[in-house]
């Protein structure tokens, strides 16, 4: 199923999807800089935009730079709410430890999607239901050992 939105935006350079069945658009960085080894810096993308209400944008890592080079989005997602108007800024990181890295303005940093949101109602309770999992979290259910592939 295909639909769309429309975004209202301002951007010298706005994002744009690479491929038929993209996910996320990219979005280009507005300035120069180099993030030095272990560095990060918050880079404007000159883009700002007007979302409908019941959509939010995620501003999230592009594969490439972070395979090739280290370099990932710190606060993955970056939630950009319907009501925001501002700059969408990316907080950029070099986990490599011992090459800087160059940002160039154009350059693609970061990937934008788009998605519905469902606004949820809080009600407190005293207690709630059980299910299969409980209160088991952070690798309770097991994970695949990188040495033997066996579960824990």
């Amino acid at each position: 199923m295909t639909s769309s939105i429309e975004i209202l935006l301002t951007a010298e350079r706005p994002p744009a999807y690479s491929h038929p069945g993209d996910a996320g658009a990219d979005l280009h960085s507005a300035e120069a800089l180099t993030l030095g080894p272990g560095e990060r810096a918050m880079v404007g993308t000159g883009v700002s935009i007007a979302l409908p209400d019941g959509y939010a944008a995620f501003v999230v890592p592009r594969s490439g730079l972070a395979a090739k080079h280290g370099i990932t989005v710190v606060n993955s997602p970056g939630t950009v709410d319907a009501g925001y108007r501002g700059e969408i800024k990316v907080v950029l990181l070099n986990t490599d430890s011992n090459v800087p890295y160059d940002i160039a303005v154009g350059d693609r940093i970061a990937q934008l999607i788009v998605m519905p949101v469902t606004r949820a109602v809080f009600v407190p309770v005293e207690t709630l239901p059980g299910s299969d999992r409980g209160e088991g979290g952070f690798g309770s259910t097991g994970y695949s050992s990188p040495t033997n592939g066996s579960q824990s």
